[in-house]
């Protein structure tokens, strides 16, 4: 094992058993061991995602601003 993936696996080790899982669940992904369905996302998030590539194809996105804002909104 890395260094790297030893200390992170470490810093998971105090988060919440939830988010523990949810580590675990990408860890098994990207290793390619996970047998987990890909997820049917519903008529209303394939819009939403629609939506979202539209506006990103005429280079609509968040200033740095409203970015740093959203991030301060939610202590990041």
């Amino acid at each position: 094992m890395t260094k790297l993936l030893d200390q992170a696996l470490e810093v998971a080790r105090s988060l919440p058993s939830d988010a523990q899982d949810d580590i675990a669940r990408v860890i098994l992904q990207l290793a390619g061991e996970s047998d987990t369905q890909p997820i049917t996302l519903s008529a209303d998030e394939r819009a939403a995602i629609a939506v979202s590539k539209d506006a990103a194809a005429r280079g609509e996105f968040a200033s740095d601003a409203q970015v740093r804002a959203t991030w301060a909104k939610h202590g990041l």
